[in-house]
């Protein structure tokens, strides 16, 4: 069984990503507390697709308090140096908007990179590797 919960804030407003195979795609990092009384966290990258992405993306922004269920997802990439990169991310089935945020200055869309590179600090997955 994989499955992952957590309660946390988005560190950064998502942004909506449009991918040249026409599916929607957010990623954002969730900030959550390692315990009630503690100021330490841990920062959890958290992977949308499709029209809870967009939804997400609408309706929150930088620290809204989110409830995420999904499941564990890791996966590497080759950056451009040769260098080997892993990734452990939530793909999140399920989100609950528990406080939401204002969103910051409204941002354009991003449009489908030609070059099928990803400029955020976490890579979109390859179309090749897309989780089922």
């Amino acid at each position: 069984m994989n499955t992952v919960s957590i309660i946390g804030r988005m560190t950064k407003s998502p942004q909506l990503k449009h991918l040249l195979e026409g599916r929607t795609q957010t990623s954002f990092v969730v900030a959550v507390n390692k315990s009630y009384k503690s100021d330490e966290a841990d920062f959890v990258l958290c992977t949308i697709w499709g029209k809870l992405a967009e939804t997400t993306v609408k309706y929150c922004g930088k620290g809204s308090l989110v409830g995420i269920t999904g499941r564990l997802n890791t996966r590497s990439y080759e950056k451009a140096e040769g260098e080997r990169v892993f990734v452990t991310e939530i793909v999140v089935e399920d989100i609950r908007f528990l406080a939401t945020k204002k969103r910051d200055e409204e941002q354009p869309v991003q449009q489908p990179n030609k070059n099928n590179e990803s400029d955020f600090e976490f890579p979109v997955t390859p179309p090749n590797q897309l989780p089922v």
